[in-house]
């Protein structure tokens, strides 16, 4: 068996590894796509940075029997938890390639079955006592930062096609990260994040955290004050000088060189505005692989929160949910230690007739439960949009 990787120039191989069940990654202007399962790796990535650790073990494993079904360098992809010491959701594919980004078009044609329930938890006041509480835990302890979440599940009058939302988010977001991960549950994760955790090419790594946000408008003079307000917002340049920080004396010791810039930039989405920092580092050692870096950044404060063990600690006792794969990292990592991982944000599962859609929003002293909330509702927009649904 030859390797199992083709590429884009070989549009007629490529073309027999598309297949909606399979796990698919674009970046940039290149799509990662996959067919079949080689190896299963559900090991937890807990100490998942730790070359020496169970779950690496089981990834080179999976790398060896891959090598000896004649893949020359095999690729790892898939998704882990918020939570790292939960099972993971990766796999070593049969056959994956890359190939050019194909635009997509709005699926005017077939529309989603009709909605019959829906409903989100915590529900509003529930999430805004949350906020509340954050913000007193902070004024008692070290914690100066968490992310809040809810979910919203979606209920269909019968099964909704996962193709047809993945085919909308395409076409109503031009760009970002996107991705579909196939579920262990049977369930499938689509999602368009605009965040970088890390790429990792050679010695070169980047990572591109976001935190701090507001909402696009209709009206472009509207829209420009909006961003505007960011770029000025105390608190959300405190929010996310807390994420960059973290990142960086992470990823410092590693590094020979490390550039991370003294203020953050604006970048969009067709929902959100967000402050942005990327943050290019040169490693010391280029055996590190992207999956070791990944884990050693994950969860950041972007969706964790500051420290990262007393605000994972608060979200345990203040959310009624687990997260799951929500606010985990979505990606892959090839032999050869070269992988992107990005944050698994926008996003949502499918299952039969139920779509469960989450978003989240930093909590720090100065937040608002009011502005909070509607920040969440303008991040579930991205995914409600794809459902066919216009909040």
């Amino acid at each position: 068996m030859r390797s199992s990787i083709v590429r884009a120039t070989d549009p007629q191989q490529a073309q027999q590894v598309v297949g909606s069940e399979g796990f698919s990654f674009v970046s940039g202007d290149r799509e990662l796509i996959t067919q079949g399962v080689l190896q299963r790796v559900e090991e937890p990535a807990a100490a998942g940075q730790d070359g020496g650790s169970a779950f690496q073990a089981r990834i080179e494993q999976a790398f060896t029997v891959a090598r000896q079904a004649g893949q020359g360098n095999p690729i790892i992809v898939g998704a882990i938890p918020f939570d790292p010491s939960e099972a993971s959701c990766l796999y070593v594919p049969q056959q994956s390639c890359w190939r050019e980004r194909t635009p997509a078009t709005v699926a005017h044609d077939t529309a989603l079955p009709a909605l019959i329930e829906q409903h989100t938890v915590p529900d509003e006041q529930a999430f805004k006592r949350s906020v509340e509480h954050a913000r007193v835990n902070f004024r008692h302890s070290d914690v100066r930062k968490a992310v809040l979440s809810i979910q919203r599940e979606l209920v269909f009058a019968r099964a909704v096609d996962a193709d047809l939302i993945e085919r909308n988010l395409r076409a109503q977001n031009p760009t970002g990260y996107h991705f579909r991960v196939p579920m262990a549950d049977g369930a499938t994760l689509l999602g368009v994040s605009p965040e970088l955790l890390v790429r990792k090419t050679g010695a070169s790594v980047v990572s591109n955290p976001l935190a701090g946000s507001a909402r696009r408008m209709a009206d472009p003079d509207a829209d420009q004050r909006n961003a505007q307000w960011l770029a000025d917002s105390e608190k959300d340049h405190y929010e996310h000088g807390f994420v960059t920080q973290d990142i960086a004396s992470r990823l410092g010791p590693l590094c020979t060189r490390l550039e991370l810039p003294p203020r953050p930039s604006l970048i969009s989405t067709p929902a959100l505005w967000h402050l942005s920092t990327r943050i290019e580092g040169t490693l010391a050692d280029p055996g590190v692989t992207a999956l070791q870096l990944a884990c050693r950044l994950h969860p950041t404060p972007a969706v964790c929160g500051f420290p990262t063990e007393l605000a994972r600690r608060l979200i345990r006792f203040v959310e009624p949910t687990e997260r799951g794969l929500f606010t985990g990292m979505v990606g892959w990592c090839d032999a050869q230690g070269n992988g992107e991982w990005v944050v698994t944000i926008r996003c949502g599962t499918v299952k039969g007739n139920r779509v469960r859609l989450f978003a989240g929003a930093g909590i720090v002293e100065a937040s608002q439960p009011d502005a909070e909330w509607a920040e969440v509702q303008t991040k579930l927009r991205t995914m409600l949009r794809a459902c066919g649904l216009h909040p």
